[in-house]
């Protein structure tokens, strides 16, 4: 397809290519903002931009907006569409421009161009009687936007400010063909399905209460699922040579000045003041971090130090942005600092990649790789910054890791590798991250003495896989719909005597279970077998062991998978050694 660029040239993209999606999809938020105008010609337009998986564009209505609006608008679109409207691009001068928004009575556009440079010239769309004041790009006919679905509303306040006006956002998407736009609608309800925020609730593993808007609550089961990440987190770094440490959750004002926090972190802080001095509540971990290692005299011999760390870290969020456990104020990082000399770079980044590798791969997560390189609020030197990010290119490189280059968007301190993995319905989650920073030892003045006697300074690399416990556990909950393998199951068995006579049985075999380390819970409720097996299914628990006369007089026991309706008898001893054979080969 032909997409006007924003230079005014025509271009040739295909709509997997990202510049030819976005622009599809930038065009059908134009047809969006022309059949609400057409509709009602006294709305007042805002913007709409492109996002991950579709579009929006905010209004500001004169009436009270309902869903009935919304298929109004879509019978329109589809007018708009068939009318096979081409697209045009002209420019106008900065007054120019404010007169005809005035004109047009578009406020909205009128803020957006008086932020303008004096002598910019601004790009203008126009498609049939529709005009719009827009950057681009846009594909060159209305008539390409064969497929698209409104798909919901919401409040939008002007700006994302919440001291403006609230405006009515319309979010759609679109997609050159309807099978396209079917599979998505379908992957869209399939991903209801597995909201974690309603699975979670429902299988009893998390809750976020009105007293504590984005700080989540565990309850019992969430804890044994958090529990059993922790263990398997610690197996792994014991392992590879990590100690593990505990830093405060709340340090002065000076640390954190001292860090750059301060200064480029300061509006997600959490403060305080004690004895007349300002606190703030950690938002991240390595600034302890860093006094652990400066507590004692280090040598080369010594390097690399591995230091992990599972701290509890709190981040000011705006209420509109939280989201279950994916979005919260306060979570677990799985955070690790590794002190290392310079010609360890390589070494080290290559084992942090394989064992993010080792953890995905265990969970069944494919990924994609992104190498981040120096924004513009970035602290130290040229030279520095070369340094770092050649040695994250190289340790890709060595390993034959495919990644893309995301300009710009490393930590103010250093670039960054981000594994964005992708979980069982094709949705992608940003988790893992490797962070090389020659920054923060020499703000903390952090030493080591070198084979030829002298003071250098470390270089540190900051790393997490799971990136937030929090968010890792939600993002399972969805990939797994809650049906959760046998070893990260809170509960891995479910006993189900058929009546209250075959309860002191039923206790027996969950007391032996137990007594094998399985999760193990009984129903004695006085209830149907079939109620109690439909129950243990939406509880999403791996197995069932039904016992009754038949199981007493033969002491074995039936077994019942998570999603087959067939049974088979086994002794204790040959069930526990199949549950301990699924679990070990996992």
């Amino acid at each position: 397809m032909k997409v006007i660029m924003k230079d005014g040239l025509v271009k040739d993209f295909k709509f997997e290519e990202k510049e030819g999606k976005n622009a599809f999809r930038h065009t059908a938020s134009h047809v969006l903002a022309q059949a609400v105008k057409r509709l009602y010609p006294t709305t007042k337009c805002a913007i709409g931009p492109v996002i991950e998986d579709g579009f929006y564009y905010d209004f500001e209505f004169d009436f009270e907006f309902t869903a009935a609006n919304l298929v109004e608008i879509e019978q329109e679109m589809r007018k708009i569409v068939k009318e096979s409207l081409s697209l045009q691009r002209y420019t106008l001068n900065r007054e120019e421009a404010l007169a005809l928004m005035k004109e047009k009575n578009e406020p909205y556009k009128i803020e957006l161009i008086n932020d303008l440079p004096e002598d910019a010239q601004l790009s203008f769309y126009q498609q049939g009687d529709y005009l719009e004041l827009c950057a681009g790009p846009h594909v060159t006919n209305t008539s390409l936007i064969k497929a698209f679905k409104l798909t919901a509303t919401a409040g939008a306040y002007w700006r994302g400010n919440e001291k403006n006006k609230m405006l009515t956002r319309i979010y759609g998407t679109a997609f050159p063909k309807s099978s396209d736009l079917e599979a998505y609608l379908q992957s869209i309800e399939e991903a209801k399905k597995r909201d974690h925020r309603k699975l979670g609730k429902e299988l009893g593993l998390f809750t976020i209460l009105d007293e504590g808007p984005g700080f989540p609550f565990f309850l019992p089961k969430g804890m044994v699922l958090k529990n059993l990440l922790i263990d398997y987190w610690r197996k792994l770094h014991t392992r590879e040579g990590y100690v593990e440490i505990s830093t405060p959750m709340m340090l002065n004002k000076e640390l954190w000045e001292t860090s750059g926090h301060w200064d480029h972190y300061r509006e997600n802080m959490y403060t305080t003041v004690i004895d007349d001095t300002d606190f703030a509540i950690k938002p991240m971990n390595c600034p302890g971090g860093m006094l652990v290692y400066k507590l004692q005299p280090h040598s080369y011999r010594e390097l690399p130090i591995r230091m992990g760390e599972l701290g509890l870290v709190h981040r000011h969020e705006k209420s509109g942005a939280l989201h279950g456990l994916m979005r919260v104020r306060c979570f677990t990082q799985d955070d690790a600092h590794i002190f290392m000399t310079q010609e360890q770079i390589t070494d080290e980044i290559k084992g942090v990649v394989r064992l993010i590798d080792e953890v995905y791969s265990k969970f069944g997560f494919k990924y994609h790789v992104e190498l981040s390189t120096r924004p513009e609020n970035s602290i130290g030197s040229d030279e520095d910054w070369n340094v770092a990010t050649e040695g994250l290119k190289k340790a890709l490189d060595e390993m034959q890791l495919e990644y893309v280059i995301n300009e710009g968007d490393g930590a103010f301190y250093g670039p960054k590798i981000d594994f964005h993995l992708e979980d069982s319905i094709g949705r992608t989650w940003q988790c893992g991250t490797i962070q090389l920073d020659f920054q923060l030892p020499v703000r903390f003045e952090a030493e080591y003495i070198g084979a030829d006697g002298k003071k250098h300074r470390p270089i540190m690399i900051h790393r997490v896989v799971f990136g937030s416990i929090e968010r890792f556990i939600g993002i399972l909950i969805e990939h797994y719909a809650g049906k959760f393998p046998l070893w990260l199951a809170p509960v891995q068995v479910k006993v189900l005597p058929i009546s209250d006579k075959f309860s002191e049985y039923g206790a027996f075999v969950m007391a032996e279970l137990q007594k094998q380390g399985i999760r193990c819970e009984i129903d004695n409720r006085d209830e149907k077998i079939g109620y109690k097996i439909r129950e243990a299914q939406l509880g999403k628990v791996p197995y069932m062991v039904v016992v009754g006369q038949k199981e007493v007089e033969s002491n074995l026991v039936t077994i019942r998978r998570r999603d087959e309706s067939t049974q088979e008898g086994y002794s204790i001893q040959e069930f526990v050694q199949l549950l301990n054979n699924e679990i070990e080969g996992f």
